[in-house]
């Protein structure tokens, strides 16, 4: 595979020093930003992610801030899940939708105040569409991208190693919940969250320059742990049913298409710029869904939808795919019509090394 070119347009992150002495082999491009895909191998990697504890610098999850007195009403017009209920201190998963109900984005929302949000985005420029709704609709509210990059600690001894570093009151941060925590005199927005299901926390490291006096002082405490640098796992996140933007889901997709109906509240959801396209939708039904898959034999990269098959009829696509250590198949995500969606039904995918047995599995795998 060729190289991608270093340039000005392709940002570092704060710990870009410290991934690099890490030794990463790969990354990806998120947000005009390198993400990290890959250090020892993705093998490996997932294995240790399971067992111990890993730092992630997921700086590519850009924030956009959202201040005033209108960014409430401003964050309702983005959304079709009702916020009425959200209180400083919580975080919401909030599918973000346009005028005719296609996704945008599925980031995690921060309420820090009443009067203030930050939006944690999957890769997209959803900046430019928050800016022009809060323009179009001439909302008193500021609008921008502030100088915060997210680190993540995951895994099965991710409290442990934040115990040592941020004192034993972290350990009490619930699910979708943050806390306020000091670091060499600097107030940090800790979550328990992340994009893995090995449990964790996501930081939301205000601040470049103590980027890397974080990450040194997490790599430190955690030795005996056995923490290493990591990243989001392609093998762990197919397993758990994560879904990427761009991957599993587009702008041509609805939440319910995507099997986030269950973050959407329609009918309540008023000022939702798409809540008219997606009440129609939502009363129909979606004619395709998002559904585990579980393939027969070695599964081939998967950087293109590979078409699925019952005879000679495409009935979805597959999106992600990966070779599961644990569970000794092939896992995957992908989008199935309604008439062959259900658990048990046999396919065939259509993968660039030939065929491969498919069948609709019952649930995601952890």
């Amino acid at each position: 595979m060729a190289l991608i070119t270093a340039s000005r347009r392709l940002r570092r992150t704060p710990f870009s020093d410290g991934v690099e002495a890490a030794g990463v082999s790969a990354y990806t491009t998120y947000n005009h930003m390198l993400l990290p895909t890959v250090f020892r191998s993705v093998v490996e990697d997932y294995h240790h992610l399971k067992s111990a504890v890993q730092v992630w610098d997921v700086s590519a999850e850009r924030q956009v801030e959202v201040r005033g007195p209108d960014a409430g009403r401003l964050l309702q017009m983005l959304t079709p899940r009702d916020l009425r209920g959200m209180l400083p201190g919580m975080c919401y998963y909030v599918p973000m939708v346009d005028e005719t109900g296609g996704m945008l984005n599925d980031p995690v929302a921060v309420k820090l105040a009443e009067d203030r949000y930050w939006i944690s985005i999957a890769d997209s420029d959803l900046l430019f569409w928050v800016k022009g709704i809060a323009y179009g609709y001439r909302l008193d509210v500021m609008v921008d991208e502030p100088d915060v990059s997210p680190l993540a600690i995951q895994g099965p001894k991710s409290d442990d190693l934040m115990e040592r570093v941020f004192g034993e009151a972290v350990r009490n941060v619930k699910f979708f919940r943050y806390g306020v925590f000091e670091f060499q005199g600097r107030s940090l927005v800790i979550a328990r969250s992340g994009y893995s299901k090995q449990g964790g926390f996501e930081i939301y490291v205000e601040g470049s320059d103590i980027g890397m006096p974080l990450w040194n002082a997490l790599m430190e405490a955690g030795k005996d742990l056995d923490v290493r640098a990591g990243c989001p796992n392609g093998i762990e996140r197919v397993e758990g049913g994560l879904l990427s933007y761009g991957n599993d889901m587009t702008r041509d997709n609805t939440p319910h298409e995507t099997g986030l109906g269950r973050f959407c509240s329609t009918q309540t959801a008023i000022g939702c710029v798409g809540r008219d396209a997606l009440l129609r939708v939502s009363k129909e039904g979606p004619v395709k869904q998002i559904r585990p898959l579980e393939i027969e034999g070695a599964v081939p990269p998967c950087d293109r939808a590979w078409p699925l098959m019952a005879g000679d009829k495409v009935v979805g696509q597959i999106t992600s795919a990966a070779n599961s250590p644990d569970f000794g198949t092939g896992v995957a995500i992908g989008m199935v019509r309604m008439t062959h969606w259900d658990a048990g039904t046999k396919l065939t995918a259509q993968t660039p090394d030939g065929p491969r047995a498919v069948t609709v599995a019952e649930k995601f795998w952890i």
